[in-house]
């Protein structure tokens, strides 16, 4: 969540109050015309709520559609019995599970699920627990990994061990938060060529004694390439033969774990792995769920270090817990079970297969321009990254975001990280409610400005600080 300052921007001029339409007060259209609301104090009273509502509904009409929003992996549409569920249970604290039993319930049966989805040993043994996302999931498996490491290396711990973590370059932003806040270095395998997400070997040869772990991310925000896990679990294999150091892996499946199991099936990457200790996922993404629900999920309860969970009376018996937000309401619980409810495995297998098919096809699509150089195209996550072919050189991806932006269309643009910062790319997210036509929508606008760009003298250039990474 970004930290927003509570004083106006520089240069910007501050309004004292925002004048009210006079149509938004009571029955006299003329009584409050002079009234203003300030915006960055409490008002002096109250005013009436329609008034109240129209102010921040009319605000609110400034933001881009979410349904054309292309940059998001974030669910932008829920059938309207999901959103009536939602709405009853927006109340409920989640964390009340002696007050909300069948709440409580409800998520018990999606961890049941999750884990018999990706193959958990024991499915009735498996642990996990919903959180606000896919961010709070990997902090909880980072805290898991750092603490079973510090088991093992006993007394060395906070004196002479240094705990570790290592991943690629292309993590989310979550796992550099995490080793900011827990106080673990963070190791990254740097991009090579056209590799754009870790390589095995490479993270094997990062670890050491005091490696807590390593994280797999199984589907790239960059690009939407799975990363190998099961070739790196052989890597770690191999290293502690050599070695015997025994590093377990995480895989960060915040979008991916819900993708592979529907479409990919024959692909090993889940708890079929011995290695394989904790897997995260995001609800609100691929688990089309409204934001914010994630899960976390390991293997068994040895996993999960027990002085991590805390007890409370549910329905006069344990509850485990393991969370770091307290407060959050049910109601995404509820809806990630309706969810799964409502499609099974045939319906999420279709819903998954059609975001990928439509992805595929518009990747196939702009490449036909040829205009565009295609690094990925939908295959694994129903998401793509393009870049400029190699003699385009009247615009650059920023041009093509920035102009697409203006018939609605988010795409974000961003450079990537060391080594390949010469590369800078667009990148295209697939999910459900972006349909075929809206497809051919889009390629419409697409066809209407390349020529536009393609008349330009050169790219209008734009600094790299300002370039949008979106890893989200």
């Amino acid at each position: 969540m970004s930290l927003h300052k509570g004083r106006p921007d520089p240069g910007r001029t501050e309004r004292t109050g925002l004048s009210v339409n006079p149509f938004y007060g009571a029955a006299d259209p003329v009584g409050q015309m002079d009234a203003e609301t300030p915006r960055r104090r409490l008002p002096d009273g109250p005013m009436a709520p329609e008034a109240a509502y129209q102010l921040v509904h009319d605000e609110l009409m400034l933001d881009g559609n979410a349904r054309l929003n292309l940059a998001t992996f974030v669910t932008t549409w829920m059938e309207p019995q999901a959103g009536r569920l939602m709405e009853e249970c927006r109340e409920k604290n989640m964390i009340d599970k002696d007050e909300y039993p069948r709440t409580a319930e409800l998520e018990q049966r999606c961890v049941a699920m999750l884990a018999d989805l990706w193959n958990a040993p024991d499915p009735t043994s498996a642990v996990g627990c919903s959180t606000t996302g896919s961010s709070e999931a990997c902090m909880l498996a980072g805290m898991a990994l750092k603490r079973r490491w510090a088991h093992r290396v006993g007394d060395r711990y906070p004196g002479s061990a240094k705990p570790n973590l290592v991943m690629g370059v292309n993590v989310q932003v979550c796992w550099e938060k995490f080793c900011a806040f827990w106080e673990v270095e963070a190791r990254q395998v740097p991009m090579d060529g056209d590799r754009f997400h870790l390589d095995p070997e490479a993270a094997a040869e990062l670890c050491d004694e005091n490696t807590i772990g390593v994280v797999a991310i199984f589907g790239s925000t960059l690009d939407g390439s799975y990363e190998p896990v099961a070739e790196l679990c052989q890597s770690l294999d191999a290293l502690q033969e050599r070695t015997g150091l025994d590093i377990p892996v995480h895989v960060d499946g915040a979008s991916g774990a819900l993708i592979a199991p529907f479409l990919d099936e024959e692909l090993v990457w889940d708890f079929r792995l011995p290695r394989v200790a904790s897997i995260n996922a995001s609800g609100h993404k691929y688990g089309l769920v409204y934001p914010g629900v994630g899960w976390a999920l390991w293997r068994s309860a040895e996993a999960l270090p027990e002085e991590l969970v805390f007890h409370v009376n549910y329905l006069g018996g344990d509850m485990p817990t393991f969370a770091l937000n307290f407060s959050r309401p049910g109601a995404q619980v509820a809806a990630q079970y309706y969810t799964f409810l409502r499609l099974g495995r045939d319906g999420f297998r279709a819903v998954q297969q059609t975001a990928r098919d439509v992805a595929c096809s518009l990747s196939e699509r702009i490449e036909a321009t040829e205009d565009f150089r295609m690094l990925t195209r939908g295959t694994e996550l129903p998401v793509f990254a393009f870049t400029t072919a190699p003699d385009v050189t009247s615009f650059d991806v920023f041009d093509v975001s920035r102009r697409m932006r203006e018939r609605g269309w988010l795409v974000p643009a961003y450079t990537f990280p060391p080594n390949r910062q010469d590369l800078s790319v667009l990148r295209v997210v697939c999910r459900n409610g972006f349909t075929a036509d809206l497809a051919d929508l889009f390629m419409e606008d697409l066809g209407r400005l390349l020529p536009e760009l393609r008349s330009q003298p050169g790219p209008l250039g734009r600094p790299r600080s300002e370039a949008t990474a979106f890893h989200h």
